[in-house]
């Protein structure tokens, strides 16, 4: 077989599963059977498939016709499949896009126009989200007068455990006791969405939500279930250390040593101390150049508890600051807290908290020297996926003035939480001893904060929902406090959902807002807090063509950056695109053509509600940007590579619903990691 005939072939093999959004596997031993066959398309489109979700107590039949056998008593409630045909109103469906299952009656289906689903964000002191029966009942809600009484009066109700009266508005709501458990994969479909509040809140119809296909459905307990079990291993917190150690942080080297040692002190005396570990890596910068610093990063120690704590103790003792300067003043603590998330042994604790401290800004993911190439927005999502809560003291000192706003705003945006807020703390080291002393106090604080999380939670005590953020502008240590507070807050309902095994609640269609209606009620001109965050769900294949796509941009630009040949940017695009296109005709280079509608990016990011500023790019836009903003625009490519990348080995986030078939599995993209 000819070269050209193979890689032929193997596209046309990746076709046939590039763009399967699957809910669900089902088992092989089904009666009905079918010859690969395609799905219906949805209008307009080439690629993307037509799909429904299933409600609860669906049935799978094995024809159209009323006296068609059961083939499947109980479809798994919220599994998507594509549709292959309608008829004598049925659905004809299948979980892969190569195959049809079985019929299902239409009335037992939603239809879900686009993969856009939503995920609940941490509840940093938010109210819990509420799931309304009619658009206009929730319409009504957010324009009442007293919106503050309305919803106070909808949690009292639900607060009973008790059927609400029949013209309840509301019903359903996100668990109070526990948030959702990321190990039960759930899916909140999207149906429609309703701007008329602008950026105040949407309004979103949704199907919820948990299929039970993640996680062991089984053995897991529903939302009223018993409590945390206090000897579970996974009621620990660990908390990790990310420190500079370039000159001049040899004074914060040794108040980390002394914290720790005070800290473990404490902890002697608490009877659920050895619930509480520290670890400790160490950074500097890029060692291509400047080799004498001896590393870039450096695990100093593993957690380590109470009883431990000497192994800890004596490493750190050992460290001491870098003896040559590096070749900037950022340092590349980007690459210290990566290292931290991928090379310590996070797997013991449900609480998992990192604490970063430098006196210098981060190295840009546009700096070569950079080690992950990641910019604050990517690691911020990185730490998400891993469950990770990063506070940043930043030490303000004379000698890194001019450092100082641009040092604040990244780590700021590194820091953000769900009630946006930054987890930063700026200290104002004008000497070493004052910055020392303050970054003490901090650090006391927020230990104390954490392992009161750890104690409540091993007491069965619940932690009271953080106070409304206050305009006031806090002292450092009143900031540490609050940070504790809120972030452990939010840990204590993930742990709890994890151990319960609470799962979403289960409706078929219902109508929510995007924000938190409480704070909005409360100070209607304060940042809306966001319930719910949109992501779009990628297999595998999609993911990989998408990475494929914007490297071949990347390449593109850099070519024409810097051979100094901004003309041939589109051309080399279009003869790159061809190798991998099934059809190289259908990339156009008209003018005026951006790069979704000249073909190469793939359908299913068309229509998503977002602004990308790769798929709206002209060839004249390339040609009008300066010399930094072709730099900034290459930067944005390569970090959401690197971002993919990252997906591509993230284990634990991909849902395969039971099919062998890698290719189909799906992760839930953050909407903002588009491209």
């Amino acid at each position: 077989m000819h070269t050209h005939s193979i890689v032929k072939s193997v596209l046309l093999a990746l076709l046939v599963t590039a763009f399967v959004l699957l809910g669900g596997a089902l088992s092989s031993s089904w009666a009905y059977a079918a010859e690969a066959r395609h799905p219906e398309l949805l209008p307009g489109k080439k690629t993307l498939y037509q799909r429904v979700v299933s409600h609860p107590g669906a049935k799978l039949y094995d024809g159209p016709a009323q006296t068609a056998a059961v083939v499947k008593d109980k479809v798994k409630t919220f599994t998507a499949f594509y549709v292959y045909a309608r008829k004598d109103n049925r659905v004809e469906v299948g979980v892969s896009a190569s195959k049809a299952d079985g019929w299902l009656d239409a009335s037992a289906t939603t239809v879900w126009p686009q993969a856009i689903t939503m995920v609940f964000t941490d509840r940093m002191g938010r109210a819990p989200t509420l799931f309304f029966r009619e658009h206009d009942e929730l319409v009504k809600t957010c324009v009442d007068e007293q919106l503050a009484t309305k919803m106070q009066q909808y949690a009292d109700v639900l607060a009973k455990k008790t059927d609400p009266p029949a013209n309840f508005p509301v019903i359903a709501t996100e668990p109070s006791d526990g948030a959702v458990s990321t190990k039960n994969f759930y899916l909140l479909p999207v149906l429609n969405i309703d701007t008329q509040f602008g950026d105040k809140t949407k309004l979103l119809q949704v199907a919820s939500i948990d299929s039970g296909l993640g996680g062991n459905q089984s053995g897991a307990k529903d939302s009223a279930g018993a409590g945390a079990d206090p000897s579970s291993p996974k009621l620990r917190s660990g908390f990790v250390f990310v420190i500079d150690t370039t000159i001049s942080m040899k004074p914060y080297i040794d108040q980390t040593l002394k914290l720790i040692r005070n800290i473990y002190d404490e902890l002697e005396k608490n009877p659920n101390g050895e619930k509480f570990a520290f670890a400790v890596v160490a950074f500097r910068s890029s060692v291509a150049k400047s080799p004498k610093l001896g590393y870039t990063t450096q695990v100093v120690c593993d957690f380590k508890t109470v009883k431990q704590r000497k192994e800890l103790e004596d490493a750190l003792a050992k460290v001491e600051e870098a003896t040559v300067s590096s070749h900037a003043f950022d340092e590349d603590s980007f690459a210290g807290v990566k290292a931290a998330v991928d090379s310590l042994n996070w797997e013991q604790f449900g609480s998992r908290i990192m604490l970063l401290i430098s006196d210098a800004g981060p190295l840009r993911e546009s700096d070569p020297t950079s080690q992950t190439g990641f910019s604050p927005k990517i690691l911020a999502d990185y730490l998400k996926a891993n469950n990770i809560y990063l506070t940043v003291v930043h030490l303000k000192t004379p000698l890194g003035t001019k450092d100082h706003e641009p040092a604040q705003k990244a780590y700021m945006e590194l820091s953000r939480q769900a009630d946006n807020q930054a987890s930063y703390i700026g200290l104002e080291a004008t000497t070493a001893s004052k910055g020392a002393a303050e970054f003490d106090a901090v650090g006391r604080r927020l230990a104390h904060g954490y392992s009161n999380l750890v104690s409540a939670t091993a007491e069965g005590r619940f932690l009271p929902a953080p106070e409304k953020t206050s305009t006031k502008i806090a002292s450092p240590q009143d900031e540490a406090a609050r940070i504790a507070e809120s972030t452990g807050y939010a840990m204590q309902l993930q742990f709890l959902g994890t151990s319960k095994g609470t799962r979403a609640p289960s409706v078929v269609e219902a109508w929510i807002a995007d924000a938190d209606l409480e704070r909005l009620a409360n100070d209607p001109q304060a940042q809306p807090v966001l319930t719910v965050t949109p992501a779009v769900l990628l297999t595998k294949t999609q993911l990989s063509q998408l990475r494929e796509q914007l490297n071949i941009i990347l390449q593109s630009a850099r070519q024409s950056f810097y051979k100094d040949d901004a003309k041939n940017f589109f051309q080399s695009i279009q003869s790159a695109a061809a190798l991998l296109s099934r059809d190289p005709g259908s990339f156009s280079t008209t003018p005026g053509k951006n790069l979704a509608q000249a073909g190469l990016l793939g359908e299913f990011l068309e229509g998503l509600p977002y602004q990308s500023r790769v798929m709206s790019l002209t060839e004249e836009d390339w040609y009008r940007m300066s010399t930094g903003e072709q730099k900034d625009f290459m930067s944005h490519l390569s970090t959401r590579i690197a971002r993919y990348d990252e997906y591509d080995k993230d284990n634990t986030n991909w849902e395969g619903f039971g099919s062998p078939n890698r290719n189909e599995w799906v992760y839930r993209v953050p909407l903002d990691m588009l491209p």
